[in-house]
């Protein structure tokens, strides 16, 4: 059924497949590092995230209203 060559050609086509998959992983690994560290890094300030969760309380509140 398989000859040793077979064994051999593909034991070379994996290994080289493999180099090429590694490869391509860790030049997209840096890609996403690089993207990260590029990335603003902007917070939202307190007053508006307390105003947020005010609004979403009011909605909260008026949801339980129609629903009771």
């Amino acid at each position: 059924m398989f000859t040793r060559s077979d064994f051999w050609i593909g034991l070379a086509v994996g290994a080289v497949a493999g180099v090429f998959g590694y490869r391509f992983f860790q030049e997209r690994e840096q890609q996403m590092m690089q993207l990260q560290a590029n990335a603003p890094t902007t917070q939202v300030p307190l007053a508006e995230l307390e105003r947020q969760k005010e609004e979403l309380e009011d909605l909260i509140a008026a949801q339980k209203a129609q629903e009771a």
